[in-house]
């Protein structure tokens, strides 16, 4: 009971426009968060779907454009379905590796899809962006409207601390669209995505995500956590990004994530 009293005691309830819906859906502030964030300037934006309302902390926070990183591998793995530089069928998906060495040995071998948004191959997907090109792209990105819709930093590098930017709030409000096939995109397409990017499955719970994270001067700047958890038949999308800390990496944010989901009686 007191935990409940401290919750209502720290939110405020408020509307506001969610993203491309055009409708009010109600927002919870959940200051009490923090406590999952120590060390680290951080949000996280949950979207629960049957009751129309966000569980948010650090509201302005979540309004900040920031590198998507790798969270871009799936709408990358849209894209290049989309334009048919890849294949529905994983074996048709195969890149192979051009022998060059990476600090993840994951990496040094050839890749599908699958396998390769699973070890998040950064280089896998710089070839898949290069064979869709930047004017496809650039229509493919503006179809989405993600984020600042900026790939000037380079058909292969935009995503990555470049020049594409994307909010917590944003990455929550393209997931609602590819979790219900809202996107300008096949459903085929779609389907393939979301089944690529599933975690774990247990019971009634399904979890997707992915991480992303930039590194820069011998440190980790910024990690992301974005995905879906599927629960008794309700879905909740969440995002969680996190700057400013020791190891800021997509990791400690699917830790964080997840400390989170538990908090909120989701995982």
């Amino acid at each position: 009971m007191k935990r409940y009293l401290t919750i209502i005691f720290l939110t405020i309830i408020f509307c506001f426009n969610s993203l491309g819906s055009g409708q009010a859906s109600s927002s919870i502030i959940r200051d009490d968060l923090n406590k999952f964030f120590t060390g680290y300037e951080g949000t996280f934006v949950l979207y629960d779907e049957d009751s129309d309302r966000y569980t948010i902390y650090n509201e302005q926070q979540s309004g900040v454009r920031l590198s998507p990183c790798s969270t871009f591998k799936i709408f990358n793995s849209l894209i290049g379905l989309e334009s048919g530089v890849l294949d529905k069928e994983d074996v048709f998906t195969l890149i192979k590796w051009n022998g060059q060495q990476y600090p993840f040995p994951a990496w040094n071998r050839d890749h599908t899809l699958s396998s390769a948004i699973a070890n998040s191959v950064v280089w896998y997907y710089q070839e898949v962006a290069r064979r869709v090109g930047n004017d496809r792209m650039e229509e493919y990105i503006n179809k989405l409207q993600y984020g600042n819709q900026d790939i000037s930093g380079g058909i292969d590098q935009f995503w990555l601390r470049s020049s594409l930017k994307i909010s917590a709030r944003e990455q929550v409000e393209l997931l609602k669209q590819l979790y219900n096939d809202k996107l300008p995109f096949a459903p085929d397409n779609m389907a393939v995505v979301r089944k690529i990017i599933v975690l774990s499955t247990s019971n009634d719970l399904v979890l997707s995500g992915k991480t992303g994270s930039a590194y820069q001067d011998g440190q980790y700047s910024l990690g992301w956590f974005v995905g879906c958890v599927e629960k008794n038949g309700h879905k909740y999308f969440f995002a969680t990004n996190i700057l400013n800390g020791q190891d800021a990496h997509g990791g400690k944010a699917r830790e964080i994530s997840k400390l989170i989901l538990k908090e909120l009686d989701l995982l």
